[in-house]
């Protein structure tokens, strides 16, 4: 079994061949991978998102499949129909595109809510219902889902409901000027994704997955991750705290940075860098926070400093 951070470390130089300056944000994608989570990428158009995407999952060596969000997708557009085959005389079961192992939900915010909506029981159960027949999804299934700010033309928000199943957050930000120049000298002429190589494959994912039980957590740390996460219910800056499932996924995805690390026990370190980026997209800010301005990533690096960090680690659990 290959340890886990070799295989990030082979990762990002596959996806290094195309995406320039992104290995913190690809690290946090490997991690969210890991705890078996879903990631969103909310930022401008043209920085790089589906790219970035993209080059993972064919370093990932996983099925891909894209569905780019228009306001007139309809639910049967992403889970399939039943359509009648004259043939037979009988309805056959059309695929839609969600039968992948990673699938790209491009400009997720483009699409009315009730189509928004058809990707909560596939996020949150790894299955689909069509016509009252449950049928489960590849495993591993990941949707990655990109979005421009809400305040673009043509947007819909996305409902507290469903951004809590997005277990990070990212925002790639523009490219520094020594990061975009080597960009252009890689990628200015064309996009070389058929240079990338799969290093992986979906049963070594599900396994890898697997291995982060393995990873140790002290009682003091899981006191931290709850106190942390507990801090943003009733803050009054804040008019909705994190979930419960925040919380597991802050758990989880610390685990995964220790292997990433290659480590077997989670330190605050761990808890630190993804604190934002699991739990930032989840809290909405008071009316209060917004007259001034404060947001609610603001109010999450208010939190760390002022909850105690934990001391060295005492009594082991996985």
């Amino acid at each position: 079994m290959h340890k886990v951070r070799d295989i990030y470390e082979k990762l990002n130089a596959e996806v290094s061949k195309v995406v320039i300056g992104k290995s913190e944000h690809l690290k946090l994608m490997v991690a969210s991978i890991l705890a078996g989570g879903h990631v969103l990428l909310d930022d401008l158009p043209g920085v790089g998102k589906t790219t970035l995407v993209k080059s993972l999952s064919i370093a990932l060596g996983c099925g891909f499949k894209r569905i780019q969000f228009t306001p007139d997708l309809m639910p049967s557009d992403i889970v399939g129909m039943n359509i009648f085959d004259r043939n037979t005389s009988s309805f056959k079961r059309v695929d839609g595109p969600i039968m992948t192992n990673l699938l790209l939900a491009d400009e997720l915010n483009r699409v009315i809510p009730r189509t928004q909506a058809a990707l909560l029981e596939a996020m949150a159960e790894r299955q689909v219902t069509l016509d009252g027949e449950t049928t489960p999804l590849p495993s591993p299934f990941i949707v990655m889902a990109t979005q421009n700010p809400v305040e673009s033309e043509s947007t819909f928000r996305l409902p507290a409901a469903q951004l809590d199943r997005f277990t990070i957050c990212l925002s790639l930000g523009y490219l520094s000027s020594g990061e975009e120049a080597d960009m252009l000298r890689a990628v200015g002429d064309d996009i070389p994704f058929d240079s990338i190589n799969a290093v992986s494959c979906p049963d070594e994912i599900i396994a890898l997955t697997q291995r982060i039980r393995l990873v140790s957590v002290t009682e003091d740390m899981v006191d931290y991750i709850v106190s942390i996460v507990s801090a943003t219910r009733g803050h009054p800056m804040l008019r909705l705290g994190a979930s419960p499932r925040a919380a597991r996924d802050l758990f989880r995805c610390a685990k995964s940075l220790a292997l990433i690390s290659d480590r077997e026990y989670v330190t605050p370190d761990d808890v630190h860098e993804l604190i934002v980026p699991v739990l930032g997209h989840r809290l909405t800010s008071s009316s209060e926070a917004r007259i001034i301005g404060k947001t609610p990533q603001a109010v999450l690096r208010e939190i760390t400093q002022e909850v105690p960090v934990p001391p060295k680690k005492e009594k082991l659990f996985a």
